[in-house]
């Protein structure tokens, strides 16, 4: 087997809709529309929405709201990126920072969704 490339992510949050706002207000991540469950474009990925609760999919064996990380590219300017989240009212966590990325160096800031989960923006 050689695997090319992530396919697809999911979350598990606290509330979907509030999830589903979010990223794809503060992430611009267009909504797919009559997709079998919520869910929104991320670059040639798909970004899926659970809760807890959410009994009729197969799931980790721990899913808990606020426990991800992900990593976000981001081709805007580092200063139209802060402006934004400004404008959004996200609290930076931490950042901006020289990061080194999977494609090289990179600036890297971080910032919190709704349910916590830590999201790390990078620019190349």
């Amino acid at each position: 087997m050689n695997i090319k490339d992530i396919d697809s992510l999911t979350l598990t949050v606290s509330d979907v809709n509030h999830a589903m706002r979010f990223y794809h207000e503060v992430f611009d991540l267009p909504i797919i529309k009559n997709a079998k469950q919520p869910t929104l474009q991320l670059g040639h990925h798909r970004l899926t929405f659970r809760t807890p609760n959410d009994k009729d999919v197969i799931t980790a064996h721990v899913v808990t709201p606020g426990s991800a990380e992900l990593a976000l590219e981001t081709h805007d300017a580092l200063e139209d990126t802060l402006s934004h989240l400004t404008n959004y009212a996200v609290e930076i966590a931490d950042g901006p920072v020289p990061y080194e990325g999977a494609k090289g160096s990179a600036t890297a800031l971080w910032v919190r969704d709704p349910d916590q989960n830590l999201i790390k923006i990078i620019t190349y």
